[in-house]
């Protein structure tokens, strides 16, 4: 593990809230952040077909671009029943003419398992994987994972994207009906910023 050394690190996000939630993790070891919007990176096309692959073209955008570490993750949901789908795509699923349409996803999601004929449980996980890059093209991997499973009818308001239809191991609610702070706990992202944590304090 390559140690990081720096003060600030850019994380390769627009997302104001996500910024916000990396910002408060790495307040207590001194590691102050700035964003990809902040520097007006574009966005790269995720062209990679894993986790890990996506995160890095956009870890390592952002750090060549900037000559700063950057961290940047992907995440998604794999069902078993339909072969780890929709994993790397499970943003895609949403997508329409008029932004994303996560109704519309697990929808789409409860349809497809339907036509499966497997019975319940739906085994399922939410994966995160983290990506530290520096600007020489070395990286470090932060792996993440939540596992429970799909149920339906969707569960609950609070979360985002598919939440409402999965309900994490060893409890009786779906993300979807558990409050923000305790999904933040246990989640598959809290999983992969733990060990990021860790090394980053080592």
């Amino acid at each position: 593990m390559r140690t990081f050394t720096g003060k600030t690190l850019l994380v390769a996000t627009h997302n104001q809230g996500k910024l916000e939630e990396i910002a408060h993790l790495l307040e207590p070891l001194g590691i102050s952040v700035t964003s990809a919007k902040a520097h007006d990176l574009p966005e790269p096309e995720e062209t990679g077909t894993t986790f890990v692959e996506n995160a890095r073209i956009k870890a390592h955008a952002a750090a060549k671009a900037t000559g700063l570490p950057a961290l940047a993750d992907d995440s998604g949901i794999e069902i078993d029943a339909l072969g780890g789908a929709p994993g790397v795509y499970t943003a895609d699923w949403a997508e329409t003419p008029s932004g994303r349409d996560f109704i519309m996803a697990m929808n789409k999601t409860h349809k497809e398992l339907e036509k499966t004929g497997t019975p319940a449980p739906h085994t399922a996980r939410f994966c995160c994987t983290l990506v530290l890059a520096w600007p020489d093209g070395h990286d470090e991997v932060f792996p993440g994972v939540m596992e429970g499973q799909v149920v339906w009818p969707m569960r609950g308001d609070q979360g985002h994207g598919y939440d409402p239809i999965f309900q994490p191991q060893g409890y009786q609610i779906t993300f979807g009906e558990m409050d923000r702070w305790e999904k933040n706990k246990i989640s598959h992202r809290a999983d992969a910023f733990r060990k990021l944590v860790a090394a980053l304090g080592e």
